[in-house]
């Protein structure tokens, strides 16, 4: 199958719309990312203490270590994929994910996918930026003792937050706002450093712990077997659904750094070397060292920069957790903070640039004070779940669009004008095919999440909202046609 993009010669073209385009948002001039800098950002959103947790739990899902490894294979594997496919578009184009969606949704309607990703992104940008200062209070309470009565929210707390937290949070708040401000070069080599430092940590606190408990005390089953024969095979399905929704973020929008590869071939290197490969290294890394804190310290500790705050050592303290703290900032630069910048700014180019959008969606974090939003899992469940519940149909209909109802063929300059002739303009600027479609995936795919009868399958939410925007949108654009 071939593809085609009518690309123009420059970044902008003098016919472009001005309430389409900016800087930010047209197409690249210069493609430069290889596979290493793909290779990195898979590292910098797997190496944190988020991806550590969720990793070690597939663990204490009660299966033998062989069928964990290979929950773990098959859910990457279709990480993967995915991936490669979402990255293609955007890739051949040099647009982000949301100019993208214009080809689907239309030039207008493409805000509706922007807007669902970037409040998604919104709230998981606080939260993990909560997480990352929740790890920095570890270490100055640490090197720190005295510092413990400002950690109590009774004595000095204000919105749910001590002050050692407040500090902590802001500290963590300006350093990643400020990374983000330099521009995506910047990022770049932010993200090239934060993966590689958090396995040269991980290795280096696996030889500790090995040191003091011996090999033998390795067990990669954390915790008894009770699931055998088939009896293992839901608790499997739901370990690789897992997988596949701990990723279902960075995933869709992953075309706003697909754009930067050099090519299409250099994108997928790096989608194999930083999701397969190292997801797998970097999850066997961390079963060994959870499963050697229990001989070591006396008790099973899934959190990393605990393990790390109980070595006999203030030099490796600090530079674990900050290594940990900074790989979490890592992630949450790239998978929650250039998204939303990407979006917001979609709305209204003219108005609101790649970093204002950003900044948008950073003032955003602080005011749904998110250590409140992951202190309540109703709260969470009634929204981030249901939130999420809209990035399989969106994923649906994106890869039907290009794949199946366009047969990758992109016309890069009617992205960006408001004529009527143009390809994607459809009614007034809206496809409400894309809109239906993306409305009946997100429905269904929800219902499982708030009906407590079905919760059985809410597990599952983003494969059902995945096929259902798919099938409906495919059927519907071929009836048109």
């Amino acid at each position: 199958m071939t593809e085609t993009a009518a690309r123009p010669a420059t970044a902008t073209a003098p016919q472009y719309d001005p309430r389409l385009t900016n800087e930010d948002l047209a197409p690249l001039k210069k493609q430069s990312w290889g596979s290493y800098n793909i290779f990195a950002f898979w590292m910098s959103d797997v190496h944190s203490v988020g991806g550590y947790v969720t990793a070690g739990s597939l663990f204490m899902l009660g299966l033998s270590s062989w069928q964990v490894l290979l929950a773990l294979l098959i859910g990457i594997g279709i990480v993967n994929v995915f991936c490669n496919l979402v990255a293609k578009p955007s890739q051949v184009t040099g647009v982000p994910y949301p100019v993208i969606c214009r080809a689907s949704f239309g030039v207008l309607g493409a805000n509706v996918p922007a807007i669902i990703r970037g409040l998604i992104a919104v709230a998981w940008y606080g939260i993990q930026t909560y997480l990352a200062s929740a790890a920095l209070n570890v270490v100055l309470l640490k090197l720190f003792p005295g510092l413990m009565p400002y950690a109590d929210v009774q004595q000095y707390g204000f919105l749910g937050l001590p002050l050692l937290g407040w500090g902590s949070f802001a500290v963590l708040w300006l350093v990643q706002a400020a990374v983000f401000w330099t521009g995506m070069e910047t990022i770049r080599r932010f993200i090239d450093f934060c993966g590689p430092a958090v396995y040269v940590v991980m290795f280096v606190l696996t030889g500790y712990l090995i040191h003091r408990a011996g090999w033998g005390a390795i067990d990669l089953s954390l915790g008894e077997v009770r699931h055998t024969g088939l009896a293992s095979l839901p608790v499997m399905l739901g370990a690789i659904a897992l997988v596949v929704s701990y990723f279902s973020g960075p995933m869709l929008n992953f075309g706003d750094f697909s754009r930067y590869g050099r090519s299409f071939a250099a994108v997928k290197r790096g989608n194999l070397l930083g999701l397969p490969v190292n997801f797998l290294l970097f999850s066997v890394l961390v079963v060994v060292t959870t499963s050697l804190t229990l001989p070591v310290f006396g008790e099973l500790i899934t959190d990393p920069v605990e393990t790390v705050a109980r070595v006999d050592s203030t030099f490796a303290i600090l530079l674990g957790a900050l290594t940990f703290t900074i790989a979490t900032i890592g992630i949450n630069i790239v998978a929650n903070f250039i998204s939303p910048a990407f979006d917001f700014s979609n709305v209204s180019p003219q108005r609101i640039s790649w970093r204002a959008g950003g900044m948008i969606a950073a003032v955003g974090s602080v005011l749904i004070t998110p250590w409140n939003l992951y202190n309540s899992p109703e709260v969470i469940h009634y929204t981030l779940e249901v939130l999420g519940a809209f990035i399989g149909p969106l994923f649906g209909v994106l890869i039907a669009d290009y794949y199946l109802v366009r047969r990758q063929k992109v016309v890069v300059d009617d992205l960006f004008t408001m004529s009527p002739d143009g390809l994607y303009h459809y009614r007034k600027g809206y496809n409400p095919k894309a809109i239906a479609a993306t409305a009946a995936g997100a429905i269904v795919a929800v219902v499982p999440v708030l009906v407590s009868a079905l919760a059985g399958a809410a597990q599952y939410s983003w494969f059902i909202g995945m096929a259902v925007g798919l099938v409906v949108y495919t059927l519907a654009s071929r009836r048109a046609r």
